[in-house]
């Protein structure tokens, strides 16, 4: 892991990094309390379609996890997402999605079928982040949550089904085309997030995949707005939640 920059603002530390990997250099930044000195439960965020690692949602929420929860806090840029090439295939999925949805399609399948071409990539990914991070002194080895809307859902799922250090997860903004038999291997507490007016997510299409999760322990919050007119005090809960459960 090789950090490119740091930077620090009210007692939240910024370190930008790299992480060379199989697929090429893994982009990505953490966020730690600035006297940060010994293990804390780790945080992963993943940003929604379209976005990366410092969209303005994930900014603000990362720094709110640290400040006032003393987590520590990574996010990635996703394949073809930021800072990183794009792929044939990618383009030529977002290009039918873009279409199609212009011409006032149901997205759902296309927008399983890029989930699924990312998702091949971000789970290794994620793994090794996870690993590299806890390598450092002020992160260490500790519990870890995972926070996702839309896309980061979509990506989150199958490495929350894979990946046995993650022990919560706050999830939501999606579907349940093709991510059924995914949703059923989810067995850690789960927040779900729902937008009941979402223009994007049919209503009965979230509903489906909150059921889908295998979680005993899962909980849905239905707000009424569009999709991604999350309310902040969802931000209030995620922070007791991940407490709860990451300590």
């Amino acid at each position: 892991m090789r950090f490119t920059s740091q930077a620090s603002l009210d007692g939240v530390a910024e370190q930008i990094f790299t992480l060379p990997f199989t697929f090429g250099e893994i982009p990505g930044v953490l966020w730690t309390p600035e006297d940060a000195i010994e293990a804390r439960p780790l945080i992963l965020m993943g940003h929604g379609g379209g976005q990366h690692k410092k969209a303005p949602g994930i900014l603000a929420r990362a720094h709110r996890f640290v400040a006032e929860g003393g987590f520590a806090v990574a996010a990635i840029d996703a394949p073809n997402h930021g800072n990183r090439p794009k792929d044939e295939e990618f383009d030529r999925i977002a290009g039918e999605l873009r279409a199609g949805m212009a011409a006032g399609e149901d997205p759902s399948a296309l927008v399983a079928a890029m989930h699924g071409h990312l998702a091949r990539q971000t789970v290794a990914e994620w793994q090794a982040v996870i690993t590299a991070v806890q390598e450092l002194e002020h992160v260490g080895v500790g519990p870890v949550g995972y926070w996702g809307m839309s896309m980061g859902c979509g990506l989150g799922l199958p490495l929350l089904a894979a990946e046995p250090r993650i022990r919560a997860a706050v999830l939501g903004l999606l579907g349940v085309h093709g991510l059924a038999e995914t949703a059923a291997g989810v067995t850690v507490p789960v927040e779900f997030l729902l937008q009941w007016d979402d223009n994007l997510v049919p209503r009965a299409q979230g509903l489906a995949l909150f059921d889908a999760l295998a979680s005993a322990d899962k909980t849905l919050h239905a707000n009424p707005g569009k999709h991604g007119e999350i309310p902040e005090f969802e931000t209030d809960s995620s922070l007791r939640f991940f407490t709860r459960h990451l300590g």
